[in-house]
């Protein structure tokens, strides 16, 4: 069971949210909390920004013990949300609520989420840096995160199975990870591919 604690905002917002997220028998929504009694024990917390502390301020400044869902139409500083040492995620207020279920379930697993509109500047140089992979070995990643095998990725890359294993194999030892599922949540969670 995934506890979510909605925080702040409008009780018309909260009610909305409450009402989206009761179609999950997977997701119990506990009482609605006022923006002060934001240090709650929940999987997930979700608050609009504007009603909220600034969460993403680094480790310290964090409350509550579960992950932020921030709902926002504007994008945000998503850096700053890096050095948040726990899940965060960026939603517009007017995601589905397949969309909210589908990132609270994300956030939960301890994943990044958000579109990219609101993760990251428009310009291509505004993305976040690779991290400690080569330009390559991230184009692997990220045909990692949306579940190719090996050979499905040497068909899109045009580079050979064996190639494709080596820049798994790397991505394993630069990550210090052991299989492909810690390699694409270190991914996100580092801000080096968005799914």
């Amino acid at each position: 069971m995934i506890r979510v604690a909605l925080v702040g905002g409008s009780p018309a917002l909260r009610a909305g949210l409450r009402a989206m997220l009761g179609s999950d028998s997977n997701i119990e929504v506990l009482d609605s909390l006022g923006e002060a009694d934001a240090d709650v024990d929940a999987d997930v917390l979700i608050g609009a920004p504007a009603s909220l502390p600034a969460p993403w301020e680094g480790p310290g400044a964090s409350r509550g013990s579960g992950a932020w869902l921030l709902l926002a139409d504007a994008p945000l500083a998503a850096r700053r949300m890096l050095a948040m040492d726990r899940a965060w995620g960026i939603l517009s207020t007017d995601s589905s609520a397949e969309e909210l279920i589908a990132a609270v379930h994300a956030l939960a697993q301890g994943l990044i989420v958000g579109t990219k509109p609101l993760l990251f500047d428009a310009d291509e140089e505004s993305l976040p840096a690779r991290g400690p992979l080569t330009e390559r070995e991230s184009e692997v990643l990220t045909l990692l995160a949306r579940g190719l095998a090996n050979k499905q990725i040497a068909v899109a890359l045009g580079i050979s199975e064996h190639t494709v294993k080596f820049h798994v194999s790397s991505i394993y030892t630069k990550l210090n990870v052991a299989n492909r599922t810690e390699a694409v949540r270190a991914g996100l969670r580092g801000g080096w591919i968005a799914l």
